[in-house]
């Protein structure tokens, strides 16, 4: 498999990029999405690994469509340290097949980009742990889903849900709570 991991965690893109290849895989690197749309513009690939917050406030999601119009058969797999329902939904309706999140192996990478979505079942655990979603995640998720709906407008954000622009920042900055 051709692939190309972008993503501006020099040290995660590397290591991550030295186990796909160990893998047998060929690897390309990218770190903002002028350079992965550039690398796609110069060979045909069969995947990317994308990550969803890239450097300068880029966002894999706003670039997942571009890629794909380069390359439609292409095989988009979003990775992100800060995963929500609401991005992981965008993710696919915009044309991902499988999202994932950080930390993850070259192994964990290149079975989800092998699964057959079709094939793929919610576990009953799964299921329970949505329904048991305590509160702080609840807030996550909204929080996200606005953030979605205002194209990553932190004070547009900030304005619809009611709080001040650096409280939120810092509220992104944390990591989610667990499901």
């Amino acid at each position: 498999m051709r692939m190309l991991l972008v993503d501006d965690d020099e040290l995660f893109r590397d290591t991550l990029a030295r186990g796909c290849r160990r893998l047998g895989h060929e690897v390309s690197t990218a770190a903002s999405a002028a350079e992965a749309l550039q690398q796609l513009r110069e060979q045909a690939l069969d995947a990317c690994v994308l990550d969803l917050r890239l450097a300068s406030g880029s966002s894999g999601l706003q670039l997942l469509p571009e890629l794909l119009a380069l390359q439609p058969s292409l095989q988009v797999l979003m990775l992100t340290g800060y995963s929500s329902i609401a991005t992981a939904v965008e993710a696919i309706k915009r044309g991902a097949v499988n999202y994932l999140t950080k930390p993850v192996s070259a192994a964990d990478v290149l079975r989800a980009l092998e699964a057959d979505p079709e094939q793929a079942e919610v576990s009953d655990s799964e299921v329970d742990a949505l329904e048991d979603l305590t509160v702080n995640r609840v807030a996550w998720e909204h929080i996200q889903r606005v953030l979605l709906e205002e194209n990553g407008n932190i004070s547009a954000t900030a304005r619809r849900l009611g709080m001040h622009r650096r409280t939120l920042q810092r509220r992104l900055l944390k990591r989610p709570v667990p499901l």
